[in-house]
């Protein structure tokens, strides 16, 4: 089983840009608004706040509805990998693609856009709308803002299908995430004069206790979504600093902590949580110093995604996929924001998760294969 030669083209076009997240994409999203637009695609731009990245939404055909396929175009770094090969040059051996992107999400992506003759090759009952993002690999940043722009343009789809490697099965829900981080401000003093001080770390230490704590109660007693693999709500503090030496008593100390939450949990309970307890600690420290306290900042938020299995799109895709196995994750996509918008969502892409952010990043030919026959019948069932 052959990938479609276009879709091969595409792919060794895209692995070409170095698209890491922290440049720019416009060089590839440039390549690909010309190569739609020459297709007779209307194309919308969504810039970042410095105009060195953009969203772009093609559109092929008018009218409301529609399906929109979405992908990413930035990737995660190289630095430090030991590749056999040039990862920004795609390279094909052993039935594979190799390249950085080439699973992550620039194989969905090369499909999508191989396929562009296609989509106008005959009338579309509903219009097929091509998403392109920047920094979903630093947190899912760029897609708010394209999400907002849909909003103003007043584009609305009836359904998204969102291609990370899924190794072409249906995902249909998966957590939500989000990190915080903790900013607590206390009073420095020698550690011989401790009952003058407000000691940061150790006011830190209490709410990181709670933190172990709520995760042992969602682990031993919160809510369980079947079908995940970790059926419940986690959550873990991943870095922290504080202090200036050992016979000093902390006047600042920051943590992050990260919380992965199944469909249907409230995220804001447990920031609402932690805050209730900051606010309890907070008069305590200020006895000693007004200037002392407890801050949250969010840093990032990725929604849930939730299963819509009475979506014409999930109906769809398990008709079009010879896999008709649904599966949940853990990790966080785009997917879940199109949701938000009122837009139901699957996501569904060639090669494995497995394979992806590491050396020697490679997305098998088959999987190619498969979800070319896969938007083929996504488009033929738009122009049925």
């Amino acid at each position: 089983m052959s990938p479609d030669p276009r879709t091969l083209a595409a792919l060794r076009t895209l692995i070409g840009f170095d698209t890491v997240s922290r440049n720019s994409n416009l060089q590839c999203i440039d390549w690909a608004r010309a190569h739609m637009e020459a297709h007779g695609a209307t194309t919308r731009m969504d810039w970042n706040g410095d105009r060195t990245k953009a969203n772009m939404l093609a559109t092929f055909g008018e009218g409301p509805g529609g399906i929109v396929l979405s992908g990413h175009v930035d990737v995660v770094p190289v630095d430090g990998q030991a590749w056999t090969s040039d990862p920004f040059t795609a390279t094909e051996r052993d039935g594979r693609i190799y390249g950085r992107g080439a699973c992550d999400m620039k194989g969905y992506d090369a499909v999508i856009l191989g396929h562009v003759p296609d989509y106008l090759a005959k009338p579309l009952r509903e219009p097929i709308h091509i998403a392109l993002t920047y920094d979903e690999e630093v947190g899912c940043l760029g897609i708010p803002h394209l999400i907002t722009a849909m909003a103003n343009w007043g584009v609305h789809p009836s359904g998204a299908i969102i291609g990370e490697p899924t190794s072409m099965r249906l995902v249909s829900a998966h957590k939500g995430g989000r990190v915080y981080q903790a900013r607590v401000t206390g009073r420095a003093a020698h550690s011989s004069l401790t009952h003058t001080a407000v000691n940061a770390i150790e006011y830190a230490a209490l709410l990181i206790a709670r933190i172990q704590a709520i995760g042992a109660r969602e682990r031993d007693h919160g809510a369980r979504a079947d079908g995940f693999d970790v059926p419940f709500t986690t959550i873990s503090t991943n870095l922290i600093s504080g202090g200036n030496g050992p016979n000093i008593v902390p006047a600042l100390a920051e943590f992050l902590f990260d919380y992965r939450y199944i469909p249907g949990f409230d995220p804001d309970s447990i920031i609402n949580e932690l805050q209730a307890l900051a606010d309890d600690l907070t008069p305590q420290m200020r006895a000693i110093d007004p200037q002392a306290g407890i801050t949250f900042t969010r840093v990032n938020a990725i929604p849930a995604l939730s299963p819509c299995p009475e979506a014409a799109v999930y109906r769809l895709a398990q008709s079009l996929l010879p896999d008709t196995s649904v599966e949940k994750v853990a990790y966080g996509t785009e997917a879940s924001f199109f949701e938000a918008y009122g837009v139901p969502s699957i996501v569904c892409g060639p090669g494995s998760i497995v394979q992806a952010h590491k050396a020697d990043e490679y997305v098998p030919l088959d999987q190619l294969a498969l979800c070319d026959a896969f938007i083929t019948g996504v488009v033929e069932h738009l122009q049925s």
